[in-house]
Order: C-alpha cells, then sequence, then structure tokens
C-alpha cells in the first residue's frame, strides 16, 4: 500500500487549485470548456481553425509536471507496464471513449460538474464506474 506524505497530499492540493482556476481563466478569456480531449481532437480536425491557444495548452499540460518534478527533484513516475501494445491499446480505446462520449474527465468531470451539466455528471459517474470495474479486474484477473 502506498503512503501518502504531507508533501504529497500538498502537491495534490496545489494542482488541485491550479487545474480549477486555469479552467474557469479558459472560460473566461477564451470562452471555452477546457476540455483535452476536445482542443485535442480540434487539433487533429482538418476543417477546424488552428488557433494558437490549443498548442500553448498542450504544451503547457506536458511541460507543467516536468517543471514541477524538476523543482521539486520529483522522479518520475514509471510507467505501469513495460507492455508497449498494452499501452497503445489502452490509449486508443481511451480515445475511442472520449470520442463517444463526447469528452473526457476534465471536460466532463471538472467544467461540466461546476456548470451543474447532467450530461457531464452522467458521464463522470459512467467513468468512474468503469475505471473501478478495470481496477478491479487488473487486480483480480490480471495479477496486477
Amino acid at each position: 500500500m502506498v503512503e501518502l506524505t504531507f508533501t504529497d497530499f500538498t502537491l495534490a492540493i496545489i494542482g488541485g487549485c491550479f487545474i480549477g482556476v486555469s479552467a474557469v481563466l479558459m472560460l473566461l478569456f477564451v470562452g471555452r470548456i477546457a476540455g483535452i480531449c476536445g482542443i485535442t481532437f480540434s487539433l487533429l480536425d482538418p476543417n477546424q481553425v488552428k488557433k494558437p491557444w490549443r498548442w500553448i495548452f498542450l504544451l503547457g499540460l506536458i511541460l507543467g509536471p516536468m517543471l514541477v518534478h524538476h523543482v521539486y527533484n520529483l522522479p518520475i513516475p514509471e510507467a505501469p507496464t513495460d507492455n508497449l501494445p498494452l499501452l497503445i491499446i489502452a490509449g486508443l480505446i481511451t480515445g475511442f471513449g472520449t470520442k463517444l462520449g463526447n469528452g473526457c474527465t476534465s471536460g466532463h468531470g471538472v467544467c461540466g460538474i461546476a456548470r451543474f451539466s447532467t450530461r457531464s455528471i452522467v458521464a463522470t459517474i459512467t467513468f468512474m464506474i468503469f475505471g473501478f470495474i478495470s481496477v478491479f479486474l487488473l487486480k483480480q484477473v490480471g495479477g496486477f
């Protein structure tokens, strides 16, 4: 069992605050929901106008954690498995699910629930249920 320290809890709270503040700023200044999949899928859509803020937002998602790991001298977490085909399949299934659900946990879970969106509340509950089922199956059947 992983034991959380005060530092882990503090970093999680600070990270959560940054996510909340960034979602509010995105809505105020850009007029868009901070849904990562929607932003990413719009960059892949040839009919969509490519706005620079989308690239900046995604770059921040990559550089932000790298900066925190560097500043706090934290080790980079290892992937849950070194099975590259399994990771690719899991990523594709996740991408398919977010497209099917019209959003991901950031869009529905953070922004949608904050706006009291029924669709987002149902989507987030669905994400959570299937996440619990996946963890249970991996622990019981997969031996992870």
